[in-house]
């Protein structure tokens, strides 16, 4: 799990070049062309010559996104959805949200407790690997019921 979130400060300019938002959002350029391609609401203006140049919006809106995916373990797809919900919430991403609480720790007894359950859980799997099954066929795939 990444860290707590540093606090970003974004320059009080117009736009910004590629590298600029890279070094802001402490990730490389390729994975801000990736990010674009795979997320809609991400679309920098491009000049003639083709450079993307990016607003404060979309310098904003990269900080969520990699919050989303490292922080918050998102995968792309869900990282895309919950934009989507913030959107239509008319929420607007944060560039620097507020840390979530550090999750408390275990008594001992919930601890042992937890291990417990764990380690019935995976006897369980255990002995339902190791059954032979007549469900599987010739392939190892289960059966199609009927």
């Amino acid at each position: 799990m990444a860290g707590p979130a540093k606090k970003v400060e974004i320059p009080e300019k117009l736009y910004f070049r590629i590298g600029e938002v890279a070094k802001l959002v402490g990730v490389k350029p390729y994975v801000l062309r990736y990010w674009e391609s795979e997320i809609p609401a991400l679309r920098p203006t491009k000049t003639k010559s083709r450079h993307r140049l990016y607003r404060r919006r979309d310098v904003e809106l990269l900080i969520e996104i990699k919050r989303l995916l490292y922080a918050e373990r998102y995968t792309i797809e869900g990282a895309r959805k919950r934009l989507r919900e913030l959107q239509r919430n008319g929420q607007k991403p944060e560039a620097n949200p507020p840390e979530s609480p550090p999750p408390k720790p275990l008594t001992m007894k919930a601890a042992r407790a937890l291990i417990g359950k764990i380690r019935k859980d995976l006897t369980d799997i255990i002995k339902l690997l190791e059954q032979p099954s007549a469900d599987l066929d010739a392939d190892g795939v289960p059966a199609m019921r009927r």
